[in-house]
């Protein structure tokens, strides 16, 4: 699925699903606040994301469902944590591993007048691994019994055999997340959290036989 449509579905979605969506996209989105909060005054309160993970987790496994169904409950959101806690544990001590090592390397590489053009070097990896955790978290979500070494692989098959659409739909919601943290920290912590997730399960996931029709 083209990036454009993924993210006009993923809209739809959540305007039609939002209720839904806001308690579990808000529980995720304050605790990854608070961890922002914290790691500010103690860079070692980094590792307290990866508390976030089971929630994260849930909600995606909520952006899986109403894309493969078409459906969701507010039940579906206590399913994904009782059955993707110890996955999301998993991916995200993975995920604050590679924000832990990027911070690392943009103090280090700034440090310095020569190696200043590695920041942006730098930057621009992180932006990559970013857009492939997303989708490696949506496809680890919506196939929980295939080993993760498994799914990662397949997740970086994904975006190297559509390298411009992925690179593209990452970038836009990139956008789409500061926005929202510009625009104000509530409708960051209650809406872009979920429609990115939905957006990307409709991007990598194989395309429901009943969304042909719209």
């Amino acid at each position: 699925m083209r990036p454009r449509e993924a993210m006009r579905l993923a809209l739809r979605d959540l305007y039609a699903n939002s209720w839904r969506l806001v308690p579990v996209n808000a529980a995720l989105g304050v605790l990854l606040f608070a961890v922002g909060v914290l790691t500010v005054a103690s860079r070692g309160a980094l590792v307290l994301a990866i508390v976030a993970g089971p929630f994260a987790a849930a909600l995606v496994h909520c952006a899986v469902t109403l894309v493969r169904t078409g459906n969701l409950v507010l039940v579906d959101a206590f399913d994904g944590l009782r059955l993707h806690w110890r996955r999301g544990l998993a991916l995200g001590a993975a995920g604050t591993a590679l924000v832990w090592l990027g911070f690392l390397a943009v103090h280090f590489y700034s440090g310095s007048h020569y190696t200043w053009p590695l920041v942006f070097v730098t930057v621009y990896v992180l932006l990559l691994l970013g857009i492939y955790q997303i989708i490696l978290w949506t496809l680890a979500i919506a196939e929980p019994n295939r080993p993760l070494r498994v799914v990662a692989v397949e997740a970086a098959a994904l975006g190297a055999g559509r390298p411009g659409s992925t690179l593209l739909l990452g970038l836009a919601l990139l956008l789409v997340n500061l926005g929202g943290v510009a625009a104000a920290l509530m409708p960051f912590l209650t809406f872009t959290i979920a429609y990115s997730f939905i957006a990307v399960a409709h991007f990598a996931l194989p395309r429901p036989p009943t969304e042909d029709l719209v």
